[in-house]
């Protein structure tokens, strides 16, 4: 008896090789179907982002701040700072608020808006016949000053006249609200000669000052620091720089300079500091300027892909809660 709807031995024997090719059909877009699941659930490629499982050695970029120091120190040397300034490459220009001519980096700064400044926390004057003293006032903070009313040359000189760290504070805050009152914005601050960094005292209240001020601090940013160029001969400091541009490691590096024109005024000035003294101080300034300022250089750091920050591009890429105590 055949029931409605069933099929006769016959009729089966033919749709068993359909049933066949049916049920492989069936199976390989099982296959597929599971293979482009397992595809889309693996990480996504970005073009233009590095890929660190495919790539576990990539370089990480290369970055380069360049510091000029001792802004304001004289004429000649704001001159040179104006000469790099007016290169356009991203500089931060550290301001000696003491000293006497301050003011004309004010008003070169203010000409300059894209320029990182720091305030060069200062409590030493090394040059023989060419001093200062303190912003707030020789008799206020005695224990700094010599017997002339100027800062001691060194910082050996500084502390063996026992500074009051209280006297230290009301110098350091009578400089920052001296750069504040100029209209400029500060970024950071850093230390002329290293002094408030030699001393722990010193270094425990520059931290507190910089966190209420909110200020950066020059190499508490991870940069690894370098001026190389500093102790080479005038003729040689080109060479210096661009090797040393060949050699940065990958992340942030800092170099520290010390620019001005070769003239007069710097020429009659002689370095009474213990630490480092230059001879022929107005032709190193010079040659510093000169490499900074060179087709070389630039031509070094498109070689090497390193792209120049200042401190204020610094602390907006990693914000002023990153800053730590460098080690040593």
């Amino acid at each position: 008896m055949v029931f409605p709807g069933s099929a006769t031995r016959c009729e089966v024997g033919r749709l068993t090789p359909l049933l066949k090719e049916g049920c492989t059909r069936l199976l390989r877009s099982f296959v597929l179907l599971l293979c482009g699941l397992l595809v889309s659930a693996s990480p996504t490629h970005v073009v233009g982002q590095a890929d660190t499982s495919r790539h576990p050695g990539a370089r990480e970029q290369t970055y380069l701040i360049i510091r000029s120091d001792d802004a304001g120190m004289s004429h000649s040397v704001n001159a040179g700072l104006e000469k790099l300034m007016e290169t356009g490459l991203p500089v931060s220009v550290s301001v000696m608020f003491p000293t006497p001519w301050y003011q004309e980096t004010v008003e070169m700064l203010k000409r300059h808006p894209e320029v990182a400044v720091g305030i060069h926390l200062t409590l030493n004057s090394e040059w023989k016949n060419y001093r200062w003293g303190p912003v707030s006032g020789r008799s206020a903070v005695p224990t700094l000053v010599d017997a002339d009313g100027y800062f001691f040359p060194s910082s050996e000189a500084f502390y063996r006249n026992r500074p009051d760290v209280r006297e230290v504070e009301k110098e350091l805050r009578a400089q920052i609200e001296r750069a504040l009152r100029s209209g400029l914005k500060i970024d950071y601050v850093d230390y002329h000669m290293g002094t408030v960094l030699h001393y722990p005292e010193f270094r425990e209240l520059t931290e507190r000052l910089a966190r209420e001020f909110g200020f950066g601090m020059s190499e508490y940013f991870g940069e690894t620091s370098h001026d190389p160029q500093y102790s080479a001969a005038p003729g040689n400091k080109g060479d210096s720089l661009v090797a040393l541009i060949h050699r940065l490691p990958p992340r942030f590096n800092l170099v520290i300079t010390h620019v001005g024109v070769d003239d007069p005024e710097l020429a009659a000035l002689v370095d009474m500091n213990t630490s480092f003294p230059l001879p022929d101080m107005s032709k190193n300034r010079q040659a510093e300027l000169d490499a900074l300022t060179s087709k070389r250089f630039r031509d070094a750091l498109k070689a090497r892909n390193v792209q120049l920050l200042t401190y204020r591009q610094l602390i907006a890429m990693q914000g002023l809660k990153s800053m730590r105590r460098p080690e040593g």
